[in-house]
């Protein structure tokens, strides 16, 4: 999705006339933290309870899931959230998915997938990753799951409040670059380290 430097509208904007739909598009940054510690904490106990894990096992799996989410996060929001759209339809999906935050960034809201959407992805991760590392799953999905709600942790702070004296500053200033600069670049959210590997920091 192409966007251009223009000034952002304060408030909010409704993607749908339907009430439950747009309902749907808004959800408390605060579910989907729960849900998903309590998914991956479940998880892991089953996978020790199961003797499918081992600590150091469990420890090595967690950190890669971790950083596998930084990855997909990397490029969703690159190739997926900012790709030129071709018609109508792709247009109006690419502006419902993230255009809409683009232009409405302090919307807290829409900070976050709507809860069912996100626990059906989660599901497809599941049964894709065990696909390839069977019970081992029990231990990386919750590392992957842990990544994806400090995502929506960093991205809720940036966006609601004033950046830090300290080092966790770069993560705000790197974000609203993306924002209020530089569209094109500064994809990652969570952290800054795939923009570098891929060369897609900002310019400034």
């Amino acid at each position: 999705m192409e966007l251009k430097n223009k000034p952002h509208a304060k408030g909010t904007k409704a993607l749908f006339r339907n009430k439950f739909m747009e309902r749907l598009t808004r959800t408390h940054i605060a579910i989907p933290l729960v849900v998903f510690t309590i998914i991956s904490t479940g998880l892991m106990i089953y996978g020790f309870d199961k003797s499918y894990l081992t600590t150091l096992t469990a420890i090595g799996l967690f950190f890669a899931g971790l950083l596998s989410f930084t990855l997909v996060e990397y490029i969703m929001h690159r190739f997926l959230f900012h790709l030129p759209p071709t018609t109508e339809k792709a247009e109006k999906f690419a502006y419902t998915v993230h255009g809409v935050h683009h232009d409405y960034p302090k919307d807290k809201d829409r900070l976050a997938m709507p809860i069912p959407l996100s626990i059906t992805l989660a599901t497809g991760f599941f049964f894709f990753f065990k696909l390839f590392m069977g019970n081992l799953v029990f231990a990386f999905l919750p590392g992957f799951l842990i990544g994806y709600a400090a995502y929506l942790w960093v991205h809720y702070m940036v966006h609601a409040f004033q950046p830090p004296k300290n080092f966790w500053k770069i993560l705000w200033v790197h974000h609203g670059i993306h924002h209020y600069k530089e569209p094109e670049s500064a994809f990652g959210v969570s952290s800054p380290l795939w923009d570098v590997v891929f060369r897609t920091m900002p310019r400034k």
